[in-house]
């Protein structure tokens, strides 16, 4: 039996909390029976997720399965799947110490915290040059619960992230620092290879679409993200 190697980056809830599992752990697992292949998970050690599509050219892993979402500049370097969800970004502030900021159109003067290279930025950014929020503070890739621990000491003042992520960090935070806004983009999550993986993404396709019939990719998502699906964009599923 062949393996098929998974690019992967740890943590990441709910789409990988090793050794407590994730959405992307049990649908990798799923697909990898599918595959009749062994899986082999490989853990990404960089501090810069842009860099874990290198691996996929470096021959490191075969597949990147991140809760990646598909961006033009990483489609240069990667060929994906369909998406097997669809969310957006959220908003999270404390809402103990701002009890007023309820959306992103409360943020006029305040401070924004992004992670460096995450598809969050761009909607920062965007919000400061309309003059909607004060500024973007840019933590690390590896620094998004400091962030939030910065909402209730002032460091920043909100923080935006893909939904479902940051709707499991905020569990484990004080009672006020909560999701208030949801569904600020609309992203697609899938699985990456390299860009002339042909048969493998050809593979990991049909596997995928054979889970999303039967049903077990939906079982997939409501034991990780819940049901109903708040952080789910319910079209195209």
């Amino acid at each position: 039996m062949s393996t098929l190697r998974a690019g992967i980056a740890v943590p990441d809830p709910p789409f990988n909390s090793m050794p407590a599992g994730g959405l992307d752990l049990d649908l990798i697992a799923a697909i990898a029976e599918k595959l009749d292949r062994t899986l082999q998970l490989v853990e990404y050690p960089g501090d810069d997720f842009e860099g874990i599509f290198d691996g996929l050219s470096a021959g490191s892993y075969d597949c990147v399965i991140a809760g990646t979402t598909v961006t033009p500049e990483r489609q240069r370097k990667a060929a994906f799947v369909p998406p097997y969800l669809i969310s957006g970004q959220g908003l999270a502030v404390d809402t103990n110490r701002l009890p007023h900021v309820r959306s992103v159109d409360d943020l006029a003067g305040l401070t924004i915290g992004v992670q460096h290279d995450n598809t969050s930025r761009p909607i920062a950014e965007r919000l400061v040059a309309e003059g909607r929020a004060g500024r973007v503070r840019v933590y690390g890739y590896g620094a998004i619960r400091e962030a939030l621990h910065d909402l209730s000491t002032g460091g920043c003042d909100a923080v935006i992230k893909l939904a479902p992520v940051l709707t499991e960090l905020v569990k484990a935070l004080p009672a006020g620092v909560d999701v208030v806004q949801r569904k600020l983009s609309i992203e697609e999550i899938a699985i990456a290879v390299a860009p002339r993986a042909t048969a493998l993404l050809d593979g990991i396709t049909a596997a995928q679409a054979d889970l999303e019939a039967d049903g077990t990719l939906q079982q997939i998502r409501r034991k990780w993200l819940g049901n109903p699906f708040t952080d789910q964009h319910l079209a195209g599923l």
